[in-house]
């Protein structure tokens, strides 16, 4: 079978040509059956049935594994300017290729926790598109782009959650320590109350027993709601931010007799360096997505175009 072909059938899935979609099939049910497994596992009653669940799950792992391995294989393809190397490796670092590569260690290095194996449902979400905004977006797409386009924010947020865990962790090991010798034995053992506190969860294993104790608990308590808020309205606020973009989209496009072009943009190509705000279109022409390495970009003022991008219009038709 040809390589390309191949990639098509493991890396993109096309629902019109058969071999793709029954390999989505077969990686779907592979992936439900593991995890059924991990699930069995955990009852009594699996000990009756136990040879059975590790043939099974034999089964299931070396799948995985054939189709890891191919994925790499056709990496070139996904990342076509990378080289035969380059494209491998980053497939192996991106999230998908870390994604697959954490579910199967645990097979192979117990001292991983087996339910990392959950994250393979990701590509069941994949397969069958079961998030959608619109028949254009995905919405795996769109939670990537929102985390990429709010990262700078969102790591400020959690720079300024650890300084507050820090900083309580000390104060309420100086508090604390004097009548709480062995539950606040040092720094850590507060990091770890401060921790449950901050995040609201409340273990109860350690708690102040002191009257100035409980006081700065309150007060730690209440500024863990607000802080741990922050990152929570950061994301909902890009997630706002890009449907309403979508939805505007689709509104302009609805109704409208408009045609889809593909541009592929070369090095001469005078969008190339600019960004999206920065370019001169047609008032009647609607840009929609870029796709660049194989994956799907919702464009936004900022964002700079690159050469070799895929670029994406609505133009309406005269």
């Amino acid at each position: 079978m040809p390589s390309f072909q191949l990639f098509e059938i493991i890396q993109l899935g096309n629902k019109e040509d058969t071999p793709s979609r029954a390999c989505d099939y077969v990686i779907v049910t592979t992936i439900l059956l593991n995890l059924a497994i991990l699930v069995i596992n955990t009852f009594d009653f699996s000990r009756n049935i136990q040879v059975y669940l590790n043939i099974v799950e034999a089964v299931t792992v070396v799948i995985f594994i054939v189709e890891y391995v191919l994925r790499i294989v056709t990496a070139d393809y996904l990342y076509p300017k990378r080289g035969p190397i380059e494209s491998r490796f980053y497939f192996i670092f991106s999230l998908e290729g870390l994604i697959d590569l954490l579910a199967l260690l645990p097979y192979f290095l117990l001292m991983l926790p087996a339910g990392i194996v959950a994250f393979r449902i990701l590509r069941v979400f994949r397969v069958f598109h079961l998030f959608r905004i619109n028949a254009q977006y995905d919405s795996f797409n769109v939670v990537l782009d929102v985390l990429r386009d709010k990262k700078e924010q969102i790591l400020s947020s959690v720079i300024l959650i650890f300084i507050l865990m820090l900083a309580s962790s000390v104060a309420i090991y100086s508090l604390e320590h004097e009548a709480q010798p062995e539950a606040f034995s040092n720094a850590f053992s507060g990091m770890w109350w401060s921790v449950s506190t901050l995040l609201t969860v409340g273990y109860g294993d350690i708690y102040p027993i002191t009257i100035a104790g409980r006081i700065f608990t309150i007060i730690t308590a209440f500024l863990g709601v607000g802080m741990v808020a922050i990152p929570t309205g950061i994301i909902s606020a890009g997630f706002v931010e890009r449907y309403t973009r979508i939805k505007s989209l689709t509104g302009e496009i609805a109704g409208t007799d408009m045609k889809l072009s593909v541009i592929t943009l070369d090095e001469e190509h005078p969008w190339v360096g600019k960004r999206v705000r920065e370019l001169e279109l047609k008032d009647d022409s609607i840009l929609v997505c870029i796709i660049r390495d194989g994956q799907s970009i919702v464009p936004k003022g900022n964002t700079i175009i690159h050469c070799d991008d895929l670029v994406t219009l609505f133009e309406k038709q005269e």
